[in-house]
């Protein structure tokens, strides 16, 4: 049955139909989701038979994929989760996988499936994945910032900021606008921080003075044009937008 709690989606199968043993096979008996938020982990507790012919060693894995409606891959490696212990054939495993959310909220299918990382997903050799469709929430983890007395956001920094991060991103960063002045030019180190019309996917430099989801730690770098930077993160979605500006 589900798991009574936090709001989870569920799949349980219930054919009891049996399947043919090759070397790698697998059979879901259940597989829920915590209620999934873009961008944020939760946990997918699974159970699933080995209903191959060889033991199940460290080299398979949990994963998982996120589907659009028509079964397209939007996220097809999922992170990946040790099953604990070797399984052998007939044997069944009890895993609690760690899942991010995918990006932006929306309707996807979660499929559930195991992979022996370099070779093949069980569901690409004849197995099949626990899938559902669940609607994925805006991301509602609280957030923090903290701004030099040099700086100001613009008037829609809150705005955008806030809606960056609903859409699932940890670290939301963004350009430094410099109102031209007679005697204090733009510093050349932030050339590269000037206002632009939107994102830049994989921005190359540190990020000054994100907005960061509370319990999301960043490297700490050296002062830029004397303002605080910061190493993107390597292990959370994050993104740099020119259109949101802090104001020098």
């Amino acid at each position: 049955m589900c798991i009574v709690g936090r709001p989870r989606a569920c799949w349980i199968d219930r054919s009891n139909a049996s399947m043919s043993a090759g070397p790698l096979a697998m059979r879901f008996a259940e597989a829920t989701l915590e209620q999934p938020e873009a961008g944020s982990l939760m946990t997918a507790h699974l159970v699933v038979e080995n209903t191959g012919t060889i033991p199940w060693t460290s080299r398979v894995l949990a994963s998982y994929h996120w589907l659009d409606g028509l079964g397209n891959p939007i996220v097809w490696d999922g992170l990946r989760t040790p099953l604990g212990r070797d399984v052998a054939p007939g044997e069944a495993a009890t895993i609690e996988m760690t899942v991010r959310g995918p990006i932006p909220p929306g309707r996807y299918r979660f499929a559930a499936d195991l992979v022996v990382e370099w070779r093949a997903w069980f569901s690409e050799l004849g197995s099949t994945a626990a899938s559902f469709d669940v609607d994925v929430a805006p991301r509602s983890t609280p957030t923090h910032y903290e701004l030099p007395a040099a700086l100001t956001p613009s008037a829609d920094w809150q705005e955008r900021t806030a809606a960056a991060h609903a859409e699932g991103y940890s670290v939301v960063a963004g350009a430094i606008d410099w109102p031209q002045r007679l005697l204090h030019r733009r510093p050349r180190a932030l050339e590269q921080y000037r206002p632009g019309k939107g994102r830049v996917p994989g921005f190359p430099a540190p990020l000054i003075c994100p907005s960061v989801v509370d319990g999301v730690e960043l490297e700490r770098l050296p002062d830029i044009a004397g303002l605080p930077a910061y190493a993107a993160p390597t292990n959370e979605p994050w993104i740099y937008d020119g259109r949101i500006t802090l104001l020098a």
